[in-house]
């Protein structure tokens, strides 16, 4: 039934919004869904570049929601380790939002993104953990200690 609502969906966005994305961004590294998993389990940050009302109606169980046109400026800030993983989604390979996003932070020199084009529709498919709105939804970040997922603990840095 999710594929078929899935299905429709895409169906429905205008021919405009239905350009292809990259299937790759220069200094990024594309991700599969399966990767983006592995990627969630070791707790990188997942930043959601969608807008507020597609990330309310489901998103990444723990993705900070740093919408494109938006908040997601406040990366170039020097407070973020240009170190630190990101795991950049959208919607779908149907959505650029998320290439674009991957092009701006190697731009501003993060050295680990990672570009998942498949996005929020791939996860939700296989029925990886994903949130509502801003439910449960906390995101804690501690310079000099590696970033978590949301409702893992931190671990104790010496």
């Amino acid at each position: 039934m999710r594929s078929g609502l899935i299905f429709l969906l895409l169906l429905m966005l205008p021919p405009a919004q239905a350009s292809e994305a990259p299937l790759q961004v220069s200094g990024a590294t594309t991700i599969s869904v399966m990767q983006a998993r592995q990627l969630y389990e070791y707790g990188v940050l997942f930043i959601d570049v969608r807008p507020p009302q597609q990330w309310g109606w489901g998103h990444v169980h723990g993705a900070l929601h740093l919408e494109l046109d938006g908040r997601f400026a406040e990366l170039q800030g020097t407070d973020w380790p240009r170190e630190m993983p990101l795991v950049l989604y959208c919607d779908s390979e149907f959505c650029p939002h998320s290439a674009e996003a991957a092009r701006r932070a190697v731009d501003w020199g993060f050295q680990q993104i990672y570009y998942f084009r498949g996005g929020y529709f791939a996860w939700q498919l296989l029925d990886f953990p994903q949130g509502k709105g801003q439910e449960g939804e906390l995101f804690a970040f501690i310079l000099g200690a590696p970033p978590t997922a949301a409702g893992e603990p931190n671990p104790v840095v010496e």
